[in-house]
């Protein structure tokens, strides 16, 4: 008996086609939508398109609104699953956001395509039929949300976008995938051992992200405290280290209750109090700086986002980011 499974499309690449000029632009009509027929062997599909952005335009508002949908399918037509279509430059960030929020005990996918629609070589259509795959398969349940292409499953925490350009863009740092799409079916190797959800019913809070670099100064966390920022992510160096000078803005930050997580700009390795010096991540913890087990800067912004919604209580906020 086939699955029935909601198919949300959003936009991005997936969804556009290159012009004369060789530029990528949204069409008239989503390509995917004429599509459909060919897919309507592998699932009973349920499609809507409730906004159609470039992933560069979609915000945290239109993540929850993803959330509700989702949700809402859920409770009112007993959807057994979810694909959803998405740009690619922020995929990785509607994925975790939805894996940390939305209620649902179904498989959810996210997809997307690096050619456009009418490209040669476009991967569009294709990862799309596997992520239905993977969204019809009992053993993608409790596995979290799901990001599938280019034939492997990931799941949101770990992956991340690596090239501007390449099909096998999207990749888990350490990890690896947890399973692939092959042709004889839909095959998991591990599986997550630690879900965690929040129950939030809107975001509005301003959480700022920095990256830091040699010779970064407290100017930047000292103009985020007047700008009434509730929460600061920083990608730091190294272990999680920042030079000496930023050290006076980040306690400023602090001492105005204002929740600073530490994250390290490196691509693999998590961030940890080892350094004992002015500004080394020992001395960085003393002063109320939080780390993340692992997480990168784009996702543990949106992390602290969710958390700040759910609770203004550092030290809950800090348990938050053990995990």
């Amino acid at each position: 008996m086939k699955k029935k499974i909601l198919v949300i499309h959003t936009g991005g690449t997936i969804s556009m086609m290159e012009d004369p000029t060789g530029s990528v632009i949204p069409g008239s009509e989503n390509p995917l939508v004429a599509q459909t027929s060919q897919l309507e062997s592998m699932a009973e599909l349920y499609v809507i398109e409730p906004f159609h952005l470039p992933s560069p335009h979609v915000t945290p508002r239109e993540m929850m609104e993803l959330k509700l949908i989702i949700e809402n399918e859920y409770s009112s037509h007993g959807v057994e699953g979810v694909v959803i279509t998405h740009g690619t430059d922020t995929l990785e960030e509607t994925a975790y956001f939805l894996d940390l929020t939305v209620k649902a005990p179904i498989p959810i996918v996210v997809t997307g395509a690096m050619r456009s629609s009418n490209e040669i070589g476009a991967d569009g259509l294709y990862n799309l039929m596997s992520s239905i795959r993977v969204a019809s398969s009992e053993d993608a349940i409790d596995k979290g949300v799901l990001v599938v292409l280019n034939d492997e499953i990931h799941t949101a925490k770990n992956v991340t976008k690596t090239h501007t350009s390449n099909v096998s863009t999207f990749q888990s740092p350490q990890y690896g995938p947890i399973g692939i799409v092959t042709k004889r079916g839909v095959v998991f190797h591990h599986s997550p051992t630690y879900k965690e959800c929040y129950n939030i019913n809107g975001i509005s809070n301003k959480v700022s992200l920095i990256k830091a670099y040699a010779g970064l100064d407290s100017s930047l966390f000292h103009a985020i405290k007047e700008l009434d920022y509730d929460g600061v992510v920083v990608e730091a160096l190294g272990q999680g280290n920042l030079p000496p000078a930023s050290v006076e803005g980040i306690k400023a930050l602090i001492e105005k209750n204002i929740p600073v997580v530490l994250v390290s700009r490196c691509f693999n390795g998590i961030a940890q109090d080892i350094y004992g010096y002015e500004g080394g991540g020992k001395d960085l913890r003393d002063h109320g700086v939080i780390f993340s087990n692992g997480l990168n800067g784009q996702k543990a912004r949106l992390k602290l986002l969710i958390a700040l919604s759910h609770t203004k209580d550092i030290e809950e906020i800090r348990d938050i980011f053990t995990h």
